[in-house]
């Protein structure tokens, strides 16, 4: 069976908000298109390939189903409010189209289905929800194939070329600094290789740091305000997910990581149990924010993120 592997530069993402601002700016789309050149030479190096378009996905996806005869489109599910409206379009168009969507969950530590309760019961602050998935195990990860089948040979489907900043709308100028090259924060390069370097280095260099002891016994959990991976931009961008993240993690380092741990400081005070905390606090806006997207109310509980905040 062949996929056919699709990513799609939505308009609607781009050009002015209503406030007048850019949906999505110049670092941020240059970020983006690294990203969808690596997982594209990611896929070549396998056999496969990216399929690339400039388009309203539920018109592109719909079109390129038909021409190769597609016995299925296969999504990841999303949780914020214009994401789940594109999933409702795309699901309506391949309704007409009699094409079944399936989803996936990823983008958090631990899988939705694994949760200790119904999602309509999750703790509305972080506290409650931090001690309800406490001990809680995280899914395995799959592990990538080595080889792919090429793109299907029905419908003869080109790749595409992958867009540039000006065919975005950007202005390319605008990361670049007075002197005429790359401003600073057009530093950061998108894409998996790029997060599994920056975590590898991350995770050798919490082995290389000393543990840090308090007068009452307690260890620091971060080593300076710079001690950390900075791995949030790929998080955000899907290059890399916190399941893998974790698994990257454990096989980079023989300490122990704990992702819910008991202690305040969320483990054995590595820097390296700091992140698997802060990974949890991504996990509770992300289930937080699809529990009130599926409940579709209008008047709910305030949503608080401090600990013991009545629920």
């Amino acid at each position: 069976m062949s996929v056919l592997a699709v990513y799609c530069f939505d308009p609607r993402d781009y050009g002015k908000s209503s406030s007048g601002f850019d949906k999505t700016g110049p670092y941020r789309a240059s970020f983006l298109i690294e990203s969808v050149a690596d997982l594209r030479k990611n896929l070549q190096a396998r056999g496969s390939d990216l399929v690339v378009r400039i388009g309203k996905p539920e018109t592109v996806l719909v079109e390129l189903a038909k021409a190769v005869g597609a016995e299925a489109v296969y999504a990841h599910r999303e949780v914020s409010h214009d994401e789940v409206k594109g999933e409702d379009k795309i699901d309506a168009v391949m309704k007409d189209e009699g094409l079944e969507v399936k989803y996936f969950w990823g983008s958090t530590l631990y899988h939705v289905d694994d949760l200790p309760f119904k999602l309509e019961q999750m703790p509305t602050n972080y506290g409650g929800f931090r001690e309800k998935v406490q001990g809680l195990e995280v899914r395995k990860t799959i592990e990538a194939l080595d080889q792919l089948r090429g793109l299907p040979a029905r419908g003869d489907v080109e790749p595409g070329e992958i867009p540039s900043l000006v065919d975005l709308g950007l202005n390319p100028s605008a990361t670049m600094g007075q002197n005429g090259k790359p401003a600073a924060n057009a530093s950061l390069v998108g894409g998996e290789n790029e997060a599994l370097q920056r975590l590898r280095k991350f995770a050798a260099e919490c082995q290389a740091q000393p543990s840090k002891e308090n007068k009452d016994g307690t260890t620091d959990s971060i080593y300076g305000a710079n001690f950390s991976c900075k791995i949030s931009p790929w998080l955000a961008m899907g290059c890399l997910s916190p399941r893998s993240m974790f698994d990257e993690l454990k096989k980079s380092t023989s300490r122990t990581i704990s992702a819910a741990s008991g202690k305040k400081d969320g483990g054995s005070g590595t820097g390296l149990n700091w992140l698997m905390y802060e990974l949890l606090w991504r996990d509770f806006f992300r289930f937080i924010t699809k529990k009130y997207s599926a409940a579709k109310q209008n008047s709910a509980t305030p949503v608080t993120a401090c600990v013991g905040a009545a629920a």
